[in-house]
């Protein structure tokens, strides 16, 4: 007890000069933010046994952003109108309302309610806030390293974990990035948000020699990290943004594109039967082999961990079906799926308790919680960020925030990709790039209208 009211007294001070840090500089407590992100560690790990969780200090912090925002805007009454009526932020206003709407038709509206303000704590401190911080053009490469550095700390304590029980220990990847990644899916999805972003800096004559030497020696360690993950959905989400990489920096026009996917969707429909059979003869488990883990990816017949996703989704799809307008509210998967588990999907890593995890997907969990409004306007979010930044890397002359656009939307991609098989936007891990990133195609998107209007605008 005496040693818990002496770290208490120790903590008051550091609490205090934080909040006067925030009153004075929200730029800085932002950065903090994004500093402390990948090092912050569940309440769970302080304190066993305790009702609710909350990654500390980086949640505590947002939540304390939040106020002082609000105060602010209450007592200023202004904020950046180009960042605050931005497309992408009514996408992302229209998201928060249809999450307040089934909050209060939820199931279980404490949990809704606790997980709408989470998501407000996230977006106004890492998506307007950043914005703002952006809004000149500066500040992007700073937020980026201040992520990569301590990503790199935890890298090196995983590695060094993971050594101990043989590198090439596939088993050893769940555990060895505890305490600050829930697990090596969400570590996974971390390393690949960042990868673009240090392949661009390695290899953007723009930065200077030295900058470029460090971003190298980054992308080693990032990329070590990625793959010791042994998260497969990583390194597929890898895979695919470096196609849609190629298709932009190919300048490949929207109508060719969509036709190629319209006809690769029919092909799926009409053979679906055929593939299905194929897929069902592959008998590949999860392996410390890397070939064979890639591989693994396609069974869906003995792979448990495939298995228990088609598992959730199905029940999730269920849930769907029985609340498709409103859905069971927000944050409520985790506690409503079980029912809704067939005996002939259930896996040997099955459960019916809260501690089971989710839906597994940024797609379906949405749908069986939010109903249909739900998940459309995550996509609304998706599509709106995706439209915006290849507009602005084509509009753009200014070949820094041209790349760095390219890096932001690449490593969004990633994440969106990933977010068919795993969900983290309620851990700040991942909210920190994926609502940063956000933030810099809104910022470069404003940027680059006012260039183009200044271009046009000058006599000829």
């Amino acid at each position: 007890m005496v040693q818990k009211h002496m770290l208490y007294a120790n903590v008051l001070p550091l609490v205090f000069a934080i909040v006067l840090l925030a009153v004075y500089s929200f730029d800085k407590v932002v950065y903090l933010i994004a500093f402390l992100a990948p090092l912050s560690i569940p309440l769970r790990e302080y304190l066993p046994g305790i009702g609710f969780d909350m990654y500390i200090p980086t949640e505590p912090l947002l939540f304390g952003l939040l106020i002082l925002f609000v105060l602010k805007i209450i007592q200023q009454r202004e904020f950046d109108r180009k960042i605050l009526f931005h497309p992408i932020s009514l996408a992302v206003y229209l998201n928060l309302f249809w999450i307040l709407i089934t909050s209060v038709t939820s199931s279980m509206p404490i949990v809704s309610f606790k997980f709408l303000l989470m998501r407000i704590w996230f977006v106004v401190g890492l998506y307007l806030l950043t914005a703002k911080l952006f809004s000149k053009g500066k500040n992007m490469e700073k937020y980026v390293w201040l992520y990569v550095v301590p990503l790199m700390l935890v890298i090196a304590y995983s590695t060094y974990r993971h050594l101990g029980y043989g590198l090439w220990n596939k088993q050893a990847a769940h555990f060895v990035v505890s305490p600050f990644y829930r697990d090596h899916t969400s570590y996974g999805a971390a390393t690949a948000f960042y990868l673009p972003f240090l392949v661009m800096f390695t290899l953007n004559n723009y930065f200077t020699k030295k900058m470029r030497f460090l971003a190298a020696l980054a992308l080693a360690v990032v990329f070590l990290g990625f793959v010791l993950s042994y998260s497969r959905a990583a390194w597929l989400s890898i895979a695919l943004a470096f196609g849609v990489w190629c298709i932009i920096k190919l300048g490949i026009r929207f109508r060719t594109l969509f036709f190629t996917m319209v006809s690769v969707i029919g092909l799926f429909v009409m053979f679906q039967s055929q593939i299905l059979m194929k897929l069902e003869q592959n008998s590949e488990e999860s392996s410390a082999n890397m070939m064979t883990h890639i591989s693994s990816m396609a069974n869906i017949s003995s792979d448990a961990s495939n298995l228990e996703r088609i598992n959730r989704w199905s029940c999730a799809l269920r849930m769907f079906a029985e609340k498709p307008v409103f859905g069971y509210g927000p944050g409520t998967y985790m506690f409503k799926y079980a029912p809704y588990q067939l005996s002939k999907d259930r896996t040997i890593i099955s459960t019916n308790s809260a501690d089971g995890g989710n839906a597994h997907s940024e797609y379906f969990g949405p749908m069986a919680e939010s109903g249909v409004m739900g998940i459309v306007t995550y996509l609304l979010i998706i599509a709106m960020v995706i439209y915006t930044a290849v507009n602005s890397y084509t509009r753009l002359n200014d070949y820094r925030l041209k790349s760095i656009v390219l890096a932001a939307l690449i490593g969004l991609i990633t994440y969106y990709i990933h977010g068919l098989m795993n969900n983290f936007l309620d851990t700040d891990k991942i909210s920190v790039p994926f609502w940063g990133f956000t933030a810099m195609v809104v910022a470069i998107d404003i940027i680059s209208r006012q260039s183009a209007k200044e271009t046009t605008s000058k006599p000829g």
